[in-house]
């Protein structure tokens, strides 16, 4: 509702900012005489609004009680010395300009509100946003949500948890051969390897896409996760002799490593990955 208020006010000004040049112009132009005069009042008129449009409507109003003070006084002159009566022309210009001050800081208030809403929902997207967008993957923000899951069920079960971590060797390497395009076609190649070479109760995660690395969360132990291991590098290589040969014109290589869930070694999904990557360094 407030996005829509704030659209809706922005909406409104920015029309009546256009009526009102509208009104301006046809005033400037419908009296010859005073031409010249219109139009440097439209002008300072316009001035105004740029001031108050890049700084604040505090400063457009400080100019605009400037210039109806000095033309009030000018005015005021003008009738007292040379006996002068005010005409309509008078009046237009000492209202209009600040009614243009005030209808383009609505304008730019609610066009603020709308970009700091529209940044607040963008921040709250990635934030809150557990699938990659391009691989429909779950992240690391989601990992970091079911691994405490899973880790509780663990610990009060009692049934082993595995966090396997899964790299693409030389990757910097190989992304320029690739092309950006095929990037996310690999990505989702070598996931489809892992996700069927694992249980449906098993999860899979990429946790960072810029360097091809996934994690799998297996209910399994150590001799398990071998088993897992095994299947992902016999899958890939069958798929490396047929399609990854000919997609891709590079053959792909993965450093597993993997670390079991200790409660009292492992403080936080951040640490349980952390440690399974250290295991990749065994991985050569």
């Amino acid at each position: 509702m407030k996005v829509n208020r704030s659209s809706l006010l922005s909406d409104i000004a920015f029309l009546g900012l256009l009526v009102l040049c509208n009104v301006c112009v046809a005033f400037t132009a419908g009296d010859p005489n005073r031409y010249v005069e219109n139009l440097i009042f439209l002008n300072l008129a316009f001035f105004f609004v740029v001031v108050t449009y890049f700084t604040t409507v505090t400063a457009g109003l400080i100019l605009n009680i400037v210039f109806i003070f000095g033309y009030g006084t000018y005015i005021l002159y003008e009738t007292v010395t040379r006996g002068e009566t005010i005409g309509v022309s008078t009046y237009f210009w000492l209202i209009m300009t600040p009614v243009l001050t005030v209808v383009i800081w609505l304008f730019t208030t609610a066009t603020r509100q709308l970009q700091a809403e529209n940044d607040d929902l963008q921040k709250q997207k990635t934030r809150l946003a557990t699938l990659d967008e391009r691989t429909d993957l779950k992240n690391s923000i989601a990992f970091r949500k079911d691994a405490s899951v899973f880790a509780g069920i663990s610990t009060r079960y009692n049934i082993p948890l595995t966090l396997l971590v899964i790299k693409v060797k030389y990757w910097n390497e190989i992304r320029p051969l690739i092309g950006d395009e095929q990037l996310a076609e690999a990505i989702i190649d070598v996931s489809k390897i892992s996700q069927a070479s694992i249980r449906t109760n098993d999860a899979l995660y990429l946790l960072d896409k810029e360097d091809a690395t996934w994690g799998l969360l297996l209910f399994t132990d150590r001799d398990g996760v071998k088993v897992v291991m095994e299947r992902i590098k016999q899958s890939l290589e069958e798929f490396n002799t047929r399609d990854f040969a000919q997609k891709y014109k590079v053959d792909l290589s993965l450093k597993m490593g993997a670390v079991q869930y200790q409660a009292d070694t492992i403080d936080s999904p951040i640490d349980f990955i952390v440690q399974a990557k250290k295991q990749l360094e065994y991985d050569v």
